[in-house]
């Protein structure tokens, strides 16, 4: 049976909004990765199959298909396309789910996954306000299958994260603590320095600019985002900017170029859920990702699962009795930001380090996404002395 291989895996730093990043053009920031990967690997650029790359607000200076312009900003070869992928904060990690399909169907033997997001300079939801000269106030607004089936009701991210903390009861104060471990792992990993194989400095930023000292108490003082809500910054994920990337490759690419896998894609899917929520969809993903493969959450040494908001996860654990120590060991988007399209390879980048520097050898990743959906992940990390 053939295989799709992770051969290496690269990110940027995550800048924070009008961080050191903000002014970088969304193409070079990635090329930047783009080289990278390709540099580390040491594969020939023209031998690479397709470019696949997430991003979300494909508009500006991410728009005109932003996979092509990275690479033909990197300076490589005119030949090889690229396509981009919108399945909103999950994007990247569908392109990697499209690399892989390929390298499994045999009409690829080299992909370069990743995304790429400026959302200092390209705010959030703009291909949504830029539809307002064209008479769109809301994407769903005018539509008559839409409002027969959903009504007129607020659409948003915001509104699904308390109607998440609703449905699952999970109070204010454990949203809050939640929230403070997420920087605290971050500033501990970053002190250790577990993401210093995984970040390639861009223009001076060798760090990730998200973590910040916090406490409770600081927290609590805050206002929510709706009156009576629970709801606040301190437990939703950062505006961030970055890129990532990632080298997938077929087992006759790996012998082909000398190359030495990382780890394995195990196991893909994507599934749906209540748009009106929006966010919960990271749990049927799961179940149905375990069930696929016979695994248990038991056999899963380490999760990265996306803080969108900090009742997404805290529901999802509940949801799927998954062990809070293995959950975003390192931190998670809250302290480390969330770079919209390219979060989803970002993390990965992260959960393969992870893995080898703790020995673990199942890692699952999963990320809520607009419109009720979600990616599963799993990989296997590969032991490089019994590849020799």
């Amino acid at each position: 049976m053939t295989e799709a291989y992770i051969v290496d895996a690269v990110r940027t730093p995550v800048g924070k909004k009008n961080g050191g990043l903000s002014a970088a053009h969304p193409a070079d920031l990635g090329a930047h990765v783009i080289r990278a990967v390709v540099e580390r690997s040491g594969i020939d650029p023209a031998d690479v199959d397709d470019v696949v790359f997430g991003c979300v607000d494909a508009i500006g200076g991410q728009a005109g298909n932003i996979a092509r312009t990275a690479w033909l900003a990197a300076g490589y070869p005119e030949e090889v396309p690229g396509v981009t992928v919108d399945r909103q904060c999950g994007s990247s990690q569908q392109a990697v789910h499209f690399g892989a399909q390929a390298i499994l169907s045999g009409t690829a033997d080299l992909i370069v996954a990743g995304g790429v997001q400026n959302m200092s300079r390209i705010p959030i939801a703009s291909a949504m306000t830029a539809g307002r000269q064209y008479g769109f106030d809301t994407p769903f607004g005018g539509s008559t299958g839409w409002t027969e089936r959903y009504g007129d009701q607020e659409i948003s991210q915001f509104r699904g994260a308390e109607l998440i903390a609703d449905k699952w009861d999970i109070s204010r104060e454990e949203l809050e603590r939640w929230a403070l471990r997420s920087h605290e792992r971050a500033a501990t990993a970053i002190a250790e320095g577990r993401f210093d194989r995984e970040i390639v400095p861009f223009r001076g930023v060798t760090t990730d600019e998200g973590p910040r000292e916090s406490s409770l108490e600081k927290m609590a003082a805050l206002t929510p985002l709706t009156e009576g809500g629970r709801m606040t910054a301190a437990v939703a994920s950062q505006i961030s900017d970055g890129a990532s990337a990632i080298l997938l490759a077929s087992p006759e690419a790996v012998a082909r170029y000398g190359l030495t896998p990382r780890a394995r894609i195990h196991h893909f899917s994507a599934r749906g859920a209540d748009p009106i929520l929006m966010l919960s969809a990271p749990i049927p993903a799961t179940q149905y990702a375990l069930k696929k493969t016979g695994l248990s959450i038991d056999d899963i040494d380490l999760i990265e699962i996306n803080e969108a908001f900090a009742p997404v996860v805290l529901a999802w654990i509940e949801e799927i009795g998954a062990d809070p120590e293995k959950v975003n060991v390192n931190g998670g988007a809250i302290a480390l930001g969330h770079p919209l399209g390219a979060t989803g390879t970002k993390l990965l980048a992260t959960l393969l380090g992870e893995l080898e520097r703790t020995g673990g050898r199942y890692g699952l990743q999963t990320i809520c996404e607009g419109g009720g959906t979600a990616n599963a992940t799993i990989i296997e990390r590969l032991d490089p002395a019994l590849l020799s």
